[in-house]
């Protein structure tokens, strides 16, 4: 897909696979809004990427994606600003400390990496329908796995048995469990919805995480993958032609991968949604798709 001139909106987007998703967008010339939390980095971000690629079509949209408060703001923006968002990017994760809570009162793992895409990509819907093809891309992890023996719709904030890496991994199975209901109900639209697996990358994802998730990536990182190349799945989700018509699919180094078998179970994936709009209180003009 030719995404030059097009609008791509992109989370978490001022560091590691977020700042390349990007960069490689800049390169193709696509419009690109940088949905970043803090406003030095966000701009130090975009005039590195304008010096690298020569492209200025990029502007930043401050927001704390823990606050709904700030989504709703982010989305509240763009819907102002443009009709349609052709490819939407959930990027921005975090693994945590300790469990805390936002001010919505909702651990804060489960809202940034789950219910901040969910809030977001529900308002919007508009936006993305009036695109000619839509695609919509959430950042997921192979952890979801050790998400799957505590996944409990009724309690996704882990109230008892909490860890950092447990809601780590609720919040990913959640991104892909969001992805298959999404592209479900999103049949015979122009809109297309598919997550993925970056790989272990050198990231600041474990900026707020405990002193021994820490240096297991400060042991790691020789190891890791590089943010570019940790980047290169979502950019083929976003610009590959390959993709066009797959929708509510599970990626990894660019092809299709088969995550825990409960990320697709229907009944499942349903309740899910259901709990995503009670905890991000969508009203019923909100909940269209």
């Amino acid at each position: 897909m030719d995404v030059a001139d097009k609008l791509c909106v992109v989370t978490g987007a001022n560091s590691g696979i977020g700042k390349e998703t990007v960069r490689a967008l800049a390169r193709q010339k696509a419009y690109i809004v940088m949905i970043c939390r803090n406003r030095e980095r966000a701009e130090a971000a975009r005039n590195e990427i304008i010096s690298d690629t020569g492209h200025t079509g990029i502007e930043i949209i401050l927001a704390d994606l823990a606050h709904q408060h700030d989504v709703r703001s982010a989305a509240g923006e763009i819907v102002k600003q443009f009709e349609a968002v052709d490819i939407l990017i959930n990027n921005a994760g975090i693994i945590a400390d300790q469990r805390r809570e936002t001010p919505e009162g909702i651990e804060r793992t489960l809202a940034i990496n789950h219910l901040a895409p969910f809030l977001l990509t529900n308002l919007l819907r508009d936006q993305l329908q009036h695109a000619p093809e839509a695609r919509v891309i959430t950042v997921s992890s192979e952890v979801h796995r050790m998400g799957t023996g505590v996944f409990n719709p009724d309690d996704l904030q882990l109230k008892e048995n909490y860890s950092p890496m447990k809601a780590y991994g609720v919040s990913k199975l959640c991104n892909i469990m969001f992805t298959h209901e999404l592209a479900k109900r999103c049949e015979g639209t122009s809109i297309t919805a598919n997550c993925l697996h970056p790989g272990v990358v050198r990231t600041q994802l474990a900026e707020e995480a405990n002193w021994l998730m820490k240096l297991f990536y400060l042991v790691g990182k020789p190891f890791m993958r590089s943010p570019k190349s940790g980047a290169e799945t979502s950019i083929y989700l976003a610009t590959s032609d390959e993709v066009q018509s797959t929708s509510g699919k599970y990626f990894k180094n660019k092809r299709e991968a088969a995550p825990a078998s409960i990320a697709y179970d229907d009944s499942v994936t349903s309740r899910l949604w259901q709990r995503s709009l009670e905890l991000t209180n969508l009203s019923e003009d909100e909940k269209s798709f």
